[in-house]
C-alpha cells in the first residue's frame, strides 16, 4: 500500500538527517520548496513538518523557517508494564488488601491533597509461573460515590484501572526507578530467605491539568525483573 505524500515527506527528511546530509542547525528546505519539490499543498508539507517536530527531529522558528535539531544522548524512551518485563509476565495476582485510608506524609507531599482527604489503598502480589515476584501497592485519591470492585481492579494496570474514570488520552505519568532492600512484610510476602536487593518502580499519575490522581509503588524481587529503553530516533523507512 502507497504511503501517504506527507509520510513520504517526513520519511525523506528523517533519512537526510540519519545519513549526516542535513546536521544538527541545517535548516528544512522551506515550505514553499517543500510544496513545489513534492507537488502538494502546504497544509500536506505543513502537517509532515508538525510531525517531524513533535518527533524531536526538528524545531519551528516562526518567521525563520524549520532547523535540525541536536540529538539528546541522554534522552530514551522507556517501556514499562508493571505486568511483563523482558524476564518474565505476571500470570496471576492476590489482593492483599483494599480500604480507604486516611493519608501518611508521603501521599499528601506525593499526591498533594490535605491531610483529611480520603485515598483508596490496595495491595497486591505478582506471580509468575507460581512464584512471588513482585509486591505491588497503589493509591488513588478517593472521591465520594467512587465505585471500589476488586475484581475489576486485581489484573489490571495502574493506568488501566485509572482509565474507569478518566481517559487514558487525558493521563501523564511519571515513574521513578531505585533499588531497595525489602522491609519485613514485603520479604515475608515475596519469600526472600536472603538479603536481595529489589527494583522498586514508583508512578505517579497526573490529569490534563497536572494535578496527581495517582501513586503506585511496586517493588519486584532483583532476578525476575529487567525494564528496557532506546533512542527516541528510529531509523527512517527504506
Amino acid at each position: 500500500m502507497e504511503i501517504p505524500i506527507y509520510q513520504h515527506i517526513i520519511e525523506e527528511i528523517k533519512k537526510k538527517i540519519t545519513d549526516g546530509i542535513l546536521k544538527p542547525g541545517d535548516a528544512i528546505p522551506s515550505e514553499n520548496a517543500l510544496c513545489e519539490t513534492y507537488g502538494v499543498s502546504r497544509m500536506t508539507v505543513r502537517k509532515g513538518l508538525a510531525i517531524l517536530v513533535n518527533e524531536g527531529y526538528i524545531s519551528s522558528i516562526p518567521g525563520k523557517g524549520s532547523f535540525v535539531n541536536e540529538p539528546d544522548s541522554k534522552l530514551y524512551t522507556l517501556y514499562y508494564n508493571e505486568m511483563a518485563n523482558l524476564i518474565n509476565s505476571i500470570d496471576s495476582t492476590k489482593m492483599i488488601e483494599v480500604k480507604i485510608i486516611l493519608p501518611t506524609p508521603k501521599l499528601i507531599d506525593s499526591l498533594n491533597i490535605p491531610r483529611n482527604k480520603k485515598v483508596i489503598m490496595f495491595k497486591r502480589i505478582y506471580y509468575s509461573n507460581g512464584e512471588a515476584v513482585a509486591y505491588d501497592e497503589k493509591y488513588l485519591i478517593y472521591y465520594k460515590g467512587m465505585p471500589i470492585v476488586e475484581k475489576e481492579i486485581k489484573y489490571r494496570t495502574f493506568p488501566e484501572i485509572v482509565s474507569q474514570y478518566t481517559s487514558l488520552f487525558a493521563i501523564k505519568k511519571e515513574l521513578t526507578i531505585s533499588a531497595q532492600l525489602p522491609s519485613e512484610e514485603i520479604a515475608k510476602h515475596l519469600s526472600l530467605y536472603s538479603v536481595m536487593p529489589l527494583l522498586v518502580v514508583e508512578q505517579r499519575l497526573f490529569n490534563t491539568q497536572d494535578k496527581p490522581i495517582g501513586m503506585g509503588i511496586t517493588y519486584y524481587r532483583g532476578d525476575t525483573c529487567k525494564l528496557f529503553a532506546s533512542s527516541p530516533f528510529p531509523s527512517s523507512i527504506d
